[in-house]
């Protein structure tokens, strides 16, 4: 008896019809996720590329790439975070040597980003100074490069770097091939200021172009800005070398003793490509005061005249200016 009831049960079952369902489905939550998809791998979109397992020394070449190659802003400018708080660590840990450091990350003067600027600035400061100093002939092709760019902010970070070179490495900057001219050139680009006074001026000795093409689409604060660092890189080439000590052993040691500089004689121009005259060297306090009374003193002094006339914060950086040239050009 049971087994034929058994098999009543499943027939039943067998003959059952399928229910349908009538009406609108349940509508799905809007937090729902389809997870029907097969994949053979996950792709993320943002990801650190640092491993926490790394050595020091691998870890800080990783981010010394990642601080050129990532794409996102934050990765950057982290990525010079860590290398300011390796390089300002007790002892300071850099494995790759200021040069390298410079070469990877100069050009990131002219970064698109306020903040990762704002970060490489703070790597450059943690670098020491005596290691800087050979360097400053590419540090200012960088910096020229920045004074000149379109971007208003970026040639206004351009010069907070200028000022930190200037306090480093000030002699170096002044009287490094180009360092001289090329610069004056710049800040000419900036302020709009044209050295050669004399050929396209007006009846007030001034040229006919924009006062600033460049430099003062934000306001007169810019402008402001940009004849104070001038002040400054003026009071730099024009300071008054310090008078060396007597020493009788002075001949002997300048013939005899091996030179503590890295190439003493670059002056010389031995074996290097012929110079114009922006490009060369200008060592001494004496030739920058004649190559700059010679191109630039009527061009900076026009402008600055003008500069004065405007008053504010403008008027006050020119005075500054002004004093400078004053003491300069005695």
């Amino acid at each position: 008896m049971g087994s034929s009831n058994k098999k009543k049960k499943e027939k039943k079952k067998d003959f059952q019809k399928p229910k349908l369902k009538v009406g609108k489905p349940k509508p799905k939550a809007s937090n729902f996720t389809d997870t029907s998809f097969k994949s053979k791998s996950i792709v993320v979109n943002q990801q650190t590329l640092v491993a926490d397992d790394l050595e020091p020394a691998e870890k800080f070449k990783q981010n010394l790439s990642l601080a050129i190659t990532a794409k996102s802003d934050n990765q950057r400018r982290d990525a010079l975070a860590y290398i300011t708080n390796q390089l300002t660590a007790n002892p300071p840990n850099n494995p790759v040597g200021t040069s390298a450091v410079l070469t990877k990350l100069l050009p990131l003067l002219s970064d698109v980003s306020a903040l990762v600027r704002t970060q490489l600035l703070k790597v450059l400061r943690a670098l020491p100074p005596a290691e800087v100093r050979p360097h400053v002939e590419k540090i200012l092709m960088y910096i020229r490069g920045g004074m000149t760019h379109l971007s208003n902010d970026i040639r206004s970070d351009t010069l907070n770097v200028l000022e930190w070179l200037l306090e480093v490495a000030g002699d170096e900057a002044v009287s490094c091939p180009g360092g001289w001219l090329k610069t004056l050139n710049s800040f000419s680009s900036m302020l709009g200021w044209n050295p050669n006074v004399g050929s396209a001026l007006n009846s007030k000795g001034w040229t006919s172009s924009s006062r600033a093409t460049l430099g003062t689409k934000k306001g007169p604060e810019a402008q402001a800005r940009q004849i104070q660092v001038l002040a400054k890189f003026l009071q730099v080439g024009f300071k008054p070398e310090a008078p060396m000590p007597y020493n009788p052993m002075a001949y002997w040691d300048n013939i005899y003793r091996l030179p503590g500089t890295p190439n003493p004689f670059a002056y010389l121009n031995l074996f290097g490509t012929p110079r114009d005259e922006d490009s060369e060297m200008y060592p001494d306090r004496v030739s920058r005061q004649r190559i700059f009374d010679a191109k630039w003193r009527a061009a900076i002094s026009t402008g600055m005249e003008r500069a004065k006339k405007e008053g504010g914060t403008v008027g006050r950086a020119a005075a500054t200016l002004d004093r400078a040239l004053a003491a300069g050009l005695q």
